[in-house]
């Protein structure tokens, strides 16, 4: 294995590998103009939640580096190859870009990004002061596998039905070993946005997904 490989890290639920978004995201995943080393994908078949099936997935990994990857979201072609490029560039352990927006019949969102605030997109990375990034992360693989990935723990215990949290407690918990974070203002991949998910609750119909 050389120096620099990417594991692509996917979870999903089975309803997605029944109605082709899994297809659609590892398509995406093996049209990279920087091929991934592997793909690592975990089937959350025992109603886990997002939390538990990513941390399976990553389990897998034994590339340099892990680039989560929802299974309903894809990247575009240049993801990995234009944020390995900047995390050598910036010298950083943990990389995250922006996304284009698509709603449930794949319209662009526009100008009028529902979740985040366009300061997320446009501003540096301030670990004093730290954003909420998304899971679609490009992290060093020793890293993300030493934080792991669980649900955030909210007063009284994990927040039930809402977000699980993961993603900001793997963005605090990399502060917090000292980890360089550094944003890419680029778009390099596509959230699709279609109301289909459960934000990692373990109650899961054919309807609902595992991760947004």
């Amino acid at each position: 294995m050389g120096r620099n490989t990417i594991s692509v890290v996917t979870p999903a639920h089975p309803a997605r590998c029944r109605n082709g978004m899994l297809d659609r995201a590892m398509r995406s995943a093996q049209a990279q103009t920087l091929l991934p080393y592997e793909l690592c994908v975990a089937i959350d078949s025992d109603g886990d939640g997002a939390a538990a099936t990513r941390d399976r997935a990553l389990r897998q990994a034994s590339g340099d580096w892990v680039a989560f990857l929802d299974s309903d979201d894809i990247f575009m072609p240049h993801h990995l190859e234009h944020l390995l490029q900047h995390a050598q560039d910036a010298n950083a352990d943990y990389v995250y870009s922006w996304y284009t927006l698509l709603d449930q019949n794949n319209n662009l969102w526009g100008d009028k990004d529902p979740i985040f605030p366009p300061t997320h997109f446009t501003e540096p990375f301030n670990p004093d002061d730290p954003i909420e990034t998304t899971i679609t992360i490009l992290v060093r693989r020793e890293l993300a596998q030493q934080i792991g990935m669980r649900p955030a723990e909210y007063p009284g215990g994990t927040n039930p039905g809402v977000n699980s949290g993961e993603d900001r407690r793997f963005t605090h918990e990399a502060i917090r070993l000292g980890a360089k974070i550094s944003h890419l203002v680029e778009r390099t991949w596509v959230w699709h946005h279609h109301g289909q998910n459960t934000s990692g609750k373990a109650t899961k119909g054919d309807g609902g997904m595992v991760a947004s």
